[in-house]
């Protein structure tokens, strides 16, 4: 994938990008950036694929600075950055802070959502997750820890999080590398001190109106994103479920050939309604 930018707004916002076709934008999560995608978009034929980095994450942690950076605001950097590119329409991919990014921008803006994928995503009341309460609770104490305690902090949540073992070093070692450079501790208590369950709760009684296609693919293992949320929005979105036997929180990482495989099948339905 080939890196872009633009300013957006007054904002430096950045993404990755690689193919041509149908747009499918692709949000990630956190403690992570579009390279979350890596081992996806390379899986996947006939789309334009773009990884959005959200503004306060990844290369762009310093542009989050003094920011609203909640998955609502997301929601709108995200539309206005897709104008501002020139994509109208685009199918529409999140993991965990990133699913609920992209429900609300399909909500708020009718008709730029042309379909919808979930993988181990937030939703309802679903988030913020126990360890992530605790470490805001903790957030003065936490801002002033070395980075090698802080990496230990994000290894904590890869470890939990893979079920690929071979993943976690990888992982680890791509999504820790922001942090290290642009603040470590701080900024990821930044991104924690943004997060809401409103954000998502809010939209909860609206997902049912929707009426676009849609696919869920969810770890049955996760510790995170209980299974127990993607049967919720295969139930409220009319949408398949597929569940990643044993599979836990970073699917895009852990099964990329699942992920693209069901992206590849949401494109198919999405074709036959254009």
């Amino acid at each position: 994938m080939q890196t872009h930018t633009a300013v957006v707004d007054g904002i430096k916002m950045r993404w990755e990008e690689q193919g041509a076709g149908v747009p499918v934008i692709f949000v990630h999560g956190i403690p992570t950036s579009p390279a979350l995608w890596r081992h996806v978009v390379p899986r996947i034929a006939g789309a334009r694929c773009l990884a959005f980095e959200m503004v306060g994450y990844g290369a762009s942690i310093p542009d989050g600075r003094g920011r609203d950076i909640s998955v609502a605001r997301q929601a709108d950097y995200l539309f206005a950055w897709a104008k501002t590119i020139g994509v109208n329409t685009a199918v529409l991919a999140g993991h965990d802070l990133g699913g609920g990014v992209v429900q609300i921008a399909a909500l708020r803006h009718p008709g730029f959502c042309r379909g919808l994928f979930l993988t181990n995503a937030i939703g309802y009341d679903s988030w913020p997750i126990p360890s992530v309460k605790a470490l805001r609770a903790a957030g003065p104490l936490v801002r002033r820890l070395p980075n090698a305690v802080a990496k230990q902090i994000i290894a904590t949540l890869m470890v939990r999080g893979h079920d690929d073992r071979s993943r976690i070093a990888e992982s680890l070692e791509v999504h820790w590398a922001p942090y290290a450079r642009h603040g470590g501790a701080q900024a990821l208590i930044r991104q924690i001190d943004a997060l809401r369950a409103q954000d998502t709760l809010g939209i909860a009684g609206e997902l049912p109106h929707l009426r676009l296609p849609a696919r869920i693919a969810w770890g049955t293992a996760d510790p995170f994103q209980k299974l127990r949320y993607g049967e919720r929005f295969a139930r409220d979105l009319l949408a398949p479920l597929r569940q990643i036997a044993g599979g836990r929180h970073f699917t895009p990482e852990d099964h990329p050939d699942i992920i693209a495989e069901e992206i590849g099948l949401l494109l198919h339905e999405v074709g036959k309604f254009a």
